[in-house]
């Protein structure tokens, strides 16, 4: 299986999909598992995309929310942060790692 055809895929699966969704799908799906023939059975597409559209949403609501005590912090003198929010920042930077872990198929970095 290549690319376009697990793209394909995607459009029967999701017909109304736009053309960057199907492709961030097929970037994430392939990141996922180790190799994309692993893909062609019906079975295993659903429960990979099961679990990446979990990975995905937990990911979102944790960049939703460090974006939200971000925003507070920013308000905020950087000389006069407490313990507390420099915790927030390394959160921050862990959550923005997850996240491009997604995308680039890389292990995580550890912090």
């Amino acid at each position: 299986m290549n690319c376009q055809e697990l793209a394909a895929r995607i459009e029967e699966m999701q017909p109304s999909a736009l053309p960057r969704d199907v492709a961030r799908l097929c970037l994430l799906l392939t990141n996922y598992i180790d190799d994309i023939d692993d893909l062609s059975g019906e079975d295993a597409l659903s429960a990979a995309w099961r679990e990446m559209g979990i990975r995905l949403e937990a990911a979102t609501d944790q960049h939703a929310a460090m974006t939200d005590d971000l925003e507070v912090l920013a308000q905020r003198n950087p000389g006069e942060f407490t313990l507390d929010q420099v915790w927030t920042l390394i959160r921050a930077i862990k959550v923005q790692s997850q996240i491009l872990q997604l995308y680039i198929g890389s292990p995580p970095v550890e912090i």
